[in-house]
């Protein structure tokens, strides 16, 4: 089903942290057993992630969310629509964050992919070299970048977690 028509068969449902970054979840107005399974998942895997957004940056964006079964995982684009698909295993924190930065900019601008190519990141790169020493440099691959890129569950950490949204800041702040 094409997502316009996907989106007006459904009623929104606003769910907001205080801060720069929002969020919406599109909800079918008589949810199936399986939609509301899903939609308390992702809801409680985007007001976590949301909330750690907040605590280390202050990037705006208006993301919708969608429950879309077909999808294979989860993917976001920097237009603000982040989906989630059926496998419940990728409704997590982790992967909401992942989602996320892309919908601000990571492996979805020109920008990104020019300072990938270059390794040119005069913020983000001193900050991982605080970490992680003064070798220490963004990869970029595939529309991703790692260490914190959290491209995989086996990735996640509290500390993990944390500088991937400090690393995401820094790469908005070198104008991602």
């Amino acid at each position: 089903m094409r997502l316009s028509v996907l989106a007006a068969a459904l009623a929104t449902y606003a769910s907001a942290a205080s801060g720069a970054l929002t969020w919406s979840l599109q909800k079918a107005s008589s949810p199936t057993a399986d939609q509301a399974d899903a939609y308390a998942k992702i809801e409680a895997a985007m007001t976590k992630a949301v909330a750690r957004y907040h605590r280390f940056t202050d990037a705006r964006k208006t993301i919708r969310v969608y429950y879309s079964p077909g999808v294979p995982t989860a993917e976001a684009n920097y237009n603000g629509d982040l989906r989630f698909g059926a496998d419940r295993s990728y409704m997590t924190e982790r992967t909401a964050m992942h989602e996320i930065a892309h919908t601000l900019g990571v492996g979805q601008t020109a920008a990104f992919d020019q300072r990938c190519a270059a390794n040119n990141w005069p913020t983000a790169t001193p900050l991982l070299q605080s970490w992680d020493g003064p070798s220490a440099k963004i990869n970029c691959g595939g529309g991703h970048f790692w260490p914190y890129g959290l491209n995989y569950e086996s990735e996640w950490s509290e500390t993990n977690g944390n500088r991937h949204v400090q690393l995401v800041n820094a790469m908005l702040a070198d104008g991602m």
